[in-house]
């Protein structure tokens, strides 16, 4: 029997209304205590691994690890040995094979790892990522049957094909293969590909369906190279040299760094600081990145920029790039990346100040409805996925964002929050003939709208959604590893936390609480309404902070009026890297005062 959280500070209620509780119930305590001392690392480091559900068996090998531990047999993948020979004899008898991808990164992350693997056996191959708006997500006809009339005898579809009945079936009528390589969610009607693999697809029991498609691309490679090797073949790639695509991609398809995922972005990491890909390197250099490359810089700094080409440029741009062996088109390539992203992000505060209002006004003064689903004429399709972000985490639910088309129809996207399953809502609103087209997986989703589906789709999500909103969002208490000073969060300290990570989805990042500090120095910074501050402990220790778009809201009010007053500050810590010097940073989630 679980036993209920354990209250952290007595913080029943805090600014942002929300509880706060230890991360580490007494067993995991235990455990946390019986790590330190069976490794000799530090108390807070133990208690950060136990409260992930790492074992005192496990915790040595969790601190260091490896794909050769952590990597299955590719045969466990359902279709994988079939889809395997198909690719080992097109390499071998030197076919003309196109590629068809998604326009994300993990799109793009998989073309790139596809055909850098061809070209080692001198398979230049097509590829051809569809435009957003004019095509939309998946193979479509039209197409596949322009890589046909290319030339291909085979078709690899990447990061999507899992619902492309016709397309596939057109391509397989016109005698070409195709093989399917994905990870989204699907119902029990599969296409009649020659090959599927897809750890999601309901007849696999490989249990790697937490995996993003470039882990199952990786996977494949992995499969490809052992039916060469088999054959004979020697001079096969170097696979673990690729990790470094993998790691991208699983760390912006916000897949869990658990598992496998975890190894992938670790080793990976490594293989990215050394810089051998040029289209990654030239992509470090324009987003200006300072320090060695960590999860945060894949997220947030090289993920938005290849994702700006799928979302107002050329779709292509991304896998182009990532491929790329000549280093001066690398930096042109990255340069128009770079441009696109910027004005990406005009173009996305505009409509998130249009979204927000609108959702407040829904909302009012009350609880709202559970999933907000809101649609404009204004909004470009390519941004509506960060609006739905935004929403989410602003308003705490599940958010569709939705353009709206001059004729009525609609294309939308929606991210969830932590324990309310977005995808599966969606695909039943498809079987159900709500709506034409979507489907997705728990945290994001997307979907197309006919003229009047806005309305029933709306009522459908509340309906299906409201009672698991309810309970993750009475269960979304803030979880909290141990309390800390300013004094103690110390360059030492994060280094030592690094070696629990990476960190994101299903490895949070550690939350810390600061008691009886003081927020000095104020101010209001950006574009984004950030709130910096210094984060003051009474014997004079003191840390750099920011609280990310706190403008406005609750917290960001607290903290601008807080003066000399003593409050509880919970919240992640980062290495700050400015002009060659490492800094001790604050993010600040929550604060609270004191119970009296």
């Amino acid at each position: 029997m679980l036993e209920n959280p354990r209250p952290f500070l007595d913080i029943a209620q805090s600014v942002s209304g929300r509880a706060w509780v230890d991360r580490l119930d007494s067993a995991a305590a235990r455990n946390a205590t019986a790590i330190s001392q069976r490794t000799g690392i530090p108390d807070i480091l133990a208690r950060v691994m136990a409260a992930r559900g790492v074992s005192l068996e496990a915790a040595e090998s969790y601190l260091e690890p490896t794909i050769r531990a952590l990597m299955p047999d590719p045969s466990t993948l359902t279709d994988m040995d079939a889809l395997a020979e198909r690719l080992a004899k097109a390499i071998t008898d030197n076919e003309p094979v196109a590629l068809f991808g998604d326009y994300d990164v993990d799109g793009a992350c998989s073309c790139a790892l596809m055909t850098r693997y061809l070209r080692h056996f001198g398979i230049q191959p097509q590829v051809h990522i569809p435009d957003r708006i004019f095509e939309g997500y998946g193979p479509n006809v039209a197409a596949m049957d322009k890589l046909i009339d290319g030339g291909a005898s085979l078709i690899i579809t990447l990061d999507c094909g899992t619902t492309s009945d016709q397309p596939i079936a057109n391509a397989r009528g016109r005698g070409v293969d195709v093989l399917v390589v994905d990870h989204h969610l699907s119902d029990h009607d599969l296409p009649l590909a020659t090959a599927l693999v897809n750890p999601n697809r309901p007849d696999d029991i490989s249990g790697l369906g937490y995996l993003c498609a470039a882990g199952v691309t990786f996977m494949v490679l992995v499969a490809v190279n052992r039916t060469l090797r088999n054959r004979g073949d020697t001079g096969l790639p170097d696979l673990l040299g690729l990790l470094d695509l993998v790691a991208l991609a699983t760390v912006c398809d916000v897949v869990p760094l658990t598992g496998l995922n975890r190894a992938f972005v670790v080793r990976g990491l490594e293989v990215a600081r050394r810089g051998d890909k040029p289209g990654l390197a030239a992509l470090v250099l324009a987003a200006r990145v300072g320090g060695p490359l960590n999860p945060y810089h894949l997220g947030f700094l090289i993920g938005p920029r290849i994702n700006a080409g799928g979302r107002i440029g050329d779709a292509a741009l991304g896998t182009r790039l990532l491929a790329l062996d000549d280093e001066h088109q690398a930096m042109v390539i990255a340069a128009q990346l770079d441009e696109l992203n910027s004005e990406r992000q005009r173009i996305e505060v505009e409509a998130v100040e249009q979204a927000c209002a609108a959702a407040e006004a829904e909302i009012g003064g009350g609880e709202g409805p559970p999933v907000l689903v809101l649609a404009s004429a204004d909004w470009h399709p390519g941004i509506v996925g960060l609006v739905a972000a935004r929403l989410r985490e602003r308003f705490d639910r599940p958010s569709f964002a939705i353009a709206l088309n001059p004729d009525g129809t609609g294309t939308g996207s929606g991210r969830s929050i932590p324990g309310v399953d977005l995808g599966s809502a969606v695909i039943a609103a498809v079987e159900q003939g709500l709506v034409p087209k979507g489907g997705g997986h728990a945290m994001a989703a997307g979907v197309s709208l006919k003229p009047g589906d806005l309305g029933p789709f709306r009522v459908f999500l509340t309906e299906a959604l409201a009672a698991g909103v309810a309970s993750a969002r009475a269960a979304s208490a803030l979880k909290i590893d141990a309390a800390l000073t300013a004094r103690g969060a110390t360059l030492d300290l994060l280094h030592s936390l690094e070696r629990a990570g990476p960190y994101g989805s299903g490895n949070p990042s550690p939350v810390f609480a600061f008691p009886a500090h003081r927020a000095r120095f104020p101010q209001i910074v950006g574009k984004g309404g950030h709130v910096s501050f210094s984060l003051s402990s009474d014997d004079g220790a003191r840390l750099k902070a920011i609280a990310f778009r706190a403008a406005g809201t609750p917290l960001g009010d607290a903290l601008m009026r807080g003066g000399d007053e003593p409050l509880h500050f919970a919240g992640g810590l980062s290495i700050d890297h400015y002009q060659g010097r490492e800094q001790v940073q604050f993010r600040l989630h929550d604060l609270a005062r004191p119970p009296r």
